[in-house]
């Protein structure tokens, strides 16, 4: 093996040397510690130091890195202390995750890393966002993200490296090519030859290095990031390398031909650098012996600080709690249900607005508000989006805030994320509440568990236009909001007038946590009220009365509100109808105010019947609310199948006279 050391000291190539040596004496001692069962489980790295190392070691420290499982090097590189990072390994509190993850599955904001989530993709995207804030503040900075060659084959890659290359982000795709995915060989997860034959595809340069050769990779990632940040766009970067052990120390390596172990062993990046060194008189037999003791004795202490630390004492409070981040709202937060009659509504200045209007209102005002918000979505730009809503955005707010995106819904979820790590705030819009399904991973695995996981929120709204009514089909009319209901970590709103869409999207701008916000397509230009002129805020998690009657109580929200609101003059029905106005988390003390009150109760939605979000409020009622109960708790709902096309199937799909029947039913009960 070959090392070029150019103009580089001797301190320099030593700093090198320490730090590659480092994790491969972690890992040989965690491979101890594994079979003594202290520790659950091991993804070795041992072959690949040299990317982790060199890569880490070529940045600035306040340059962000998003590892995988075999990067302990750039832990150890940023000198993340190492009583912390056993203590994680162990699933001790002292750790970053508190217990709730292991591995490599944390970030840290103050080491500047962000870790992986399992489902390997993720992050590349989130990279993208991270940089993609460095850039709207003009700030010079790279970041550097890793991809396995196996886990390049997911849709993820693709999205992520395309983003980059149309926004032209400073960031450095390190594709760590060991022959295998878990134990499926090269061959059989893509045919092409070298990974540098992709970045041309993409429009960006692609670079292919030594990945066992630590020199190779620190000189091409240190000369890559000084030209990036003088001239920022993306670069993929493949390091050639082999993995020793197994995908994890359970999966064996029978699957890997003997002789490929016999070549690569050959090029073990420690040993052959260190030769080398010993070689050109740069390292000698007193300092290795020297520099293997120290970290041995930093391993050692390192260890005996996380033994000593307790496992976690489970806390409900704190389980819970720690699934969102908690904020005080603003003191602007009012409550302007639609049948509110307070002083403070009366004095405020109104116009009469459309609901598509007033959420374009708030998104407006939100902008003016938070000048890190920043706006991704497909067509939102000069066009406005196919709803209009963002008509006119460019011209005020600019083109870097209101940004046009490649149909890629997961990537930019993650760069929301990433704009998040940077303190920025992010809307994504989806063109449609269907097509959510292509960022869907990114939304429940990635937004959601961000703050659970390692503390790090995800100030992120993500719009979506939804519903039937419209003919449009089982594509462009899904009302999927029980899918979002079910992950904690979440918030979801739905308003069903013009005062709550402005006031409940400003909150959810002003909330931290991930939001998923509802609007329904058939409302934007069939309802209008008069909505205050000023910023003000919808609390998230509180109901709305929008009527009171003695009779019965409906509870719903969305167009549903509008269904029941129609069926019960129709009909002559006194109801209570509830608006949630919010489904995670929804108001339970407003539920049982009205069932209590009324002991009759129709759970109506748009949602399919089947796993809806009435299931989950009938049965809380039945749980808690049961001696109030005159009558069974009955649920409207659409049929359970997909939207149909025609008007008359729509029809029948869709729940209005069902809910009539319901209230005749309940009424007579």
């Amino acid at each position: 093996m070959h090392f070029d050391r150019k103009d580089y000291s001797n301190d320099t190539l030593l700093h090198l040397y320490q730090h590659l040596l480092k994790p491969r004496m972690i890992e040989e001692k965690m491979l101890i510690l594994l079979r003594q069962g202290k520790v659950s489980k091991w993804f070795s790295g041992i072959g690949q130091e040299a990317i982790s190392v060199g890569s880490t070691l070529a940045l600035d420290a306040d340059e962000y890195i998003l590892p995988l499982h075999r990067n302990l090097g750039v832990f150890t590189g940023r000198n993340v202390p190492l009583d912390r990072l056993f203590a994680q390994w162990q699933g001790k509190t002292h750790g970053f995750s508190k217990g709730r993850d292991r591995s490599f599955h944390f970030g840290t904001n103050e080491h500047h890393i962000v870790g992986m989530i399992s489902h390997l993709g993720p992050q590349l995207a989130v990279a993208g966002g991270i940089a993609l804030a460095d850039t709207l503040e003009d700030r010079p900075k790279v970041t550097v993200t890793y991809s396995g060659d196996g886990g390049a084959s997911e849709g993820d890659f693709h999205e992520a490296l395309n983003v980059a290359a149309v926004w032209q982000l400073p960031v450095i795709f390190i594709i760590e090519n060991n022959g295998y995915g878990l134990s499926t060989p090269s061959n059989e997860q893509f045919r092409f030859r070298y990974f540098v034959d992709k970045g041309p595809a993409y429009g960006m340069e692609a670079v292919q290095v030594d990945g066992n050769n630590v020199l190779e990779v620190y000189d091409t990632v240190r000369r890559l990031a000084e030209d990036l940040r003088q001239n920022p766009r993306p670069v993929l970067l493949e390091a050639l390398t082999f993995r020793m052990r197994g995908h994890e120390e359970a999966s064996g390596t029978k699957y890997v031909p003997q002789e490929l172990f016999e070549q690569w062993a050959q090029k073990d990046p420690v040993e052959n650098y260190e030769k080398w060194l010993l070689q050109e008189g740069i390292l000698d037999e007193e300092a290795r012996m020297r520099f293997r003791e120290t970290i041995k004795r930093e391993i050692e202490e390192g260890l005996r600080l996380a033994d000593a630390e307790p496992m976690p004492t489970a806390s409900l409070e704190q389980e819970v709690g720690d699934m969102y981040r908690s904020f005080v709202p603003s003191d602007e937060c009012l409550v302007l249900s639609p049948n509110d009659l307070s002083t403070k509504h009366q004095a405020l200045s109104t116009t009469d607005k459309r609901y598509v209007d007033a959420i374009s209102d708030g998104l407006r005002q939100s902008m003016e508000r938070y000048p890190d918000l920043v706006l991704m979505g497909q067509d939102i730009a000069e066009y406005g989006g196919v709803f209009k809503i963002t008509d006119g955005f460019v011209a005020q707010f600019g083109k870097g805030r209101v940004r046009n995106t490649p149909l890629c819904e997961s990537a930019i979820v993650g760069a929301g994320l990433g704009l998040s790590i940077k303190g920025k705030k992010a809307m994504v819009e989806m063109q449609f509440a269907d097509f959510v399904t292509c960022g869907f991973n990114q939304i429940v695995n990635n937004l959601a568990k961000s703050h659970y996981r390692w503390g790090q929120n995800a100030d992120v709204v993500v719009r979506m236009p939804t519903g039937a009514g419209t003919a449009a089909g089982p594509f462009h009319s899904q009302s999927n909001e029980a899918w979002f209901t079910h992950t904690p970590g979440l918030k979801v709103v739905f308003p069903s007038n013009p005062v709550d869409a402005k006031g409940l999207l400003c909150a959810a701008f002003e909330d931290p946590n991930p939001v998923m916000y509802f609007e329904h397509k058939l409302l934007y230009r069939s309802i209008s009220a008069p909505v205050p002129d000023a910023y003000y805020t919808t609390p998230i998690g509180k109901a709305a009365l929008v009527r009171e009657g003695q009779e019965m109580s409906i509870i719903t929200y969305g167009a549903g509100v509008h269904w029941a609101l129609a069926a019960v003059q129709e009909l002559g029905v006194d109801a209570d109808i509830l608006d949630l106005r919010t489904l995670l988390p929804w108001d339970e003390d407003a539920v049982r105010q009205t069932v209590e009150k009324n002991g009759r109760v129709i759970l109506l939605h748009e949602d399919t019947l089947t796993g809806g979000l009435a299931g989950e409020i009938g049965a809380w009622i039945a749980e808690h609310c049961f001696r109030s109960l005159d009558a069974p708790i009955l649920r409207v709902a659409s049929l359970d199948t997909a939207v149909p096309f025609a008007p008359s199937l729509e029809k029948q799909f869709l729940p209005q006279q069902r809910l009539r029947e319901a209230i005749e039913k309940l009424r007579s009960y």
